[in-house]
């Protein structure tokens, strides 16, 4: 493994189109007045960061933490029409559901989604029958008009051949269907660089200390830098609160007696080494309203999730040994115990669902997006689904046309006149992509591991060629961080210079996979450090 130490310093010498300094950022945010300040970088904020400036506003994005730091990098990975909500009635909802999904995976992003078959085991004495179990996922496939193919039934034989380890003990049938899976962490970074390629100024590592007030009104906030300490501030026409499990803390800040608006559900899952290649996902029903995930990604195995109300600061979820044993004892009802060893587990995560204020079991409760304005007219936006990421942006923008007086409504061009399907950067076929790589590396030298090129065309699209020309151009950056990942020093370079990477953790949990594959060893993390230093 390179240490990295003869490494140029690529920061003293930036590349062409790298991002400005945080002190340049700074200034073009304190300067100037915004007709939008999005507080909050998670997919929430983000996308609508993304719908605001392309309709035209002013926009300015912020966060506390990392882009996609907290819950928008810790869900199931899947965009997915939500077959469970097919018995409660909620037809419209999968619909629409599957139009988002096939519009991200076939139109807006192919290069980061992909599709995934689900088997449905159908065990004696569970929850529901082959036939219900049947006649539910062709009506999920039909919903999403049969472009997954249709939803059937197969035998458990035909099943454990795409899935070596499911247990076939008591295994009456497998019910089929289709949805599709993406990395994302890497899908929100994505969608940061399209909203900045639309205009907008965005800051992470970048916290509130306290909200601007002008007669009354909200218009902007105070923050501090994370990297130095600096303080400044952003001055804004309206404030949008995309805070997430924070979406209260701000509120209060607004309005100190502002009452909850929301409660929070916790979902653990847990990254495994595969003992097996899987060529399916399995989606195991637990009890009447509770699906487990067994999800092969990014050549580990997902499973997950948890699903139980969860009252301390967000700041401090993690998962619980009672979470771990939830999780695996659940993953036993259709996996066999070999690929459930402890000893396999690389990494776990756990992330928080914002659900509507209320009653009731979580597991249960609606994932609804829910749009609020407060005293001071900030507007707080809270909760839905990693799927319809785009629709939810394109909600709020509908909101902040009708705002009362309509004081952006002037300034902003309607949502029914902007591209409907608009692509995220790097689109490209990512089999296309791999090719390139593949066949155009350099002259000298060796070239390209087919696992490093598959990787690169299936996060970062035909950009993977600037990273690929990084490499090119200094040896040391074409070598693997890792022996045991496909990621190459060129990345963390890349990280640095053009995706807002500040930490070890931002490069090692988001911009790469070297953290779930448990890879991120002291070596590696110092490595990273040192070539994130060298920045200009």
């Amino acid at each position: 493994m390179t240490t990295l130490q003869s490494v140029p310093a690529l920061g003293t010498h930036p590349a062409s189109g790298s991002l400005p300094s945080r002190a340049e950022t700074r200034e073009q945010l304190s300067r100037a007045t915004y007709d939008l300040l999005v507080i909050g970088g998670g997919i929430l904020g983000i996308s609508t960061a993304w719908h605001a400036a392309q309709s035209g506003l002013r926009v300015a994005l912020v966060d506390a933490g990392d882009f996609a730091g907290a819950t928008s990098s810790a869900s199931s990975k899947l965009l997915h029409g939500g077959l469970r909500y097919l018995q409660t009635g909620a037809v419209k909802l999968v619909a629409e559901n599957h139009f988002e999904r096939r519009a991200v995976s076939r139109e807006v992003a192919p290069h980061l989604a992909n599709p995934l078959t689900f088997y449905l085991p159908v065990y004696k004495g569970g929850p529901h029958g082959a036939a219900k179990l049947g006649a539910g996922v062709f009506a999920y496939s039909a919903l999403s008009a049969f472009g997954d193919g249709v939803g059937h039934v197969i035998s458990p034989a035909k099943a454990q051949r795409d899935v070596p380890e499911l247990r076939t003990d008591g295994l009456k049938a497998v019910a089929v269907y289709g949805d599709d899976q993406m990395n994302d962490a890497r899908m929100a970074l994505m969608t940061v660089r399209a909203a900045v390629d639309a205009g907008a100024v965005v800051l992470n590592h970048a916290a509130v200390t306290g909200l601007r007030f002008t007669r009354g009104r909200v218009t902007g906030a105070d923050l501090k830098d994370g990297a130095d300490g600096t303080e400044f501030g952003v001055t804004a026409r309206l404030v949008l609160n995309a805070t997430g499990p924070w979406v209260d803390h701000l509120r209060t800040m607004e309005d100190p007696n502002a009452a909850p608006s929301i409660r929070l559900s916790k979902g653990a899952h847990l990254v495994l080494k595969r003992t097996r290649p899987w060529r399916a996902a399995l989606a195991t029903p637990i009890d009447k309203y509770r699906i487990t995930f067994a999800l092969p990604w990014e050549d580990m195995l997902l499973l997950g999730t948890t699903d139980e109300e969860y009252e301390g600061d967000p700041a401090d979820v993690a998962v619980t040994e009672a979470d771990t044993a939830q999780i695996l004892g659940e993953a036993a009802f259709s996996i066999k115990d070999q690929q459930l060893s402890r000893d396999l587990i690389t990494y776990s995560f756990a992330g928080l669902r914002v659900l509507p204020g209320g009653p009731g079991d979580t597991s249960k409760a609606k994932r609804e997006t829910v749009v609020t304005e407060g005293r001071g007219g900030m507007l707080s936006v809270a909760g839905g689904k990693w799927t319809t990421f785009r629709h939810i942006g394109r909600t709020v923008m509908n909101k902040l046309a009708a705002l009362p007086g309509r004081p952006l409504a002037e300034d902003m061009e309607p949502m029914s006149r902007l591209p409907r399907k608009l692509p995220l950067p790097g689109i490209a076929n990512p089999n296309a992509v791999a090719h390139r790589l593949l066949v155009d590396g350099p002259a000298p030298g060796p070239r390209m591991a087919p696992d490093t090129a598959r990787h690169l065309a299936t996060h970062y699209g035909s950009l993977a060629f600037d990273i690929a020309r990084l490499a090119n151009e200094s040896p040391e950056l074409a070598e693997r961080v890792h022996p045991d990942a496909p990621e190459i020093w060129a990345q963390v370079a890349y990280a640095r210079d053009h995706e807002w990477a500040e930490t070890a953790d931002d490069v090692l949990r988001r911009r790469t996979t070297l953290t779930i594959r448990g890879l991120a060893t002291d070596d590696v993390r110092d490595g990273v450090e040192k070539l994130l230093a060298d920045r200009g």
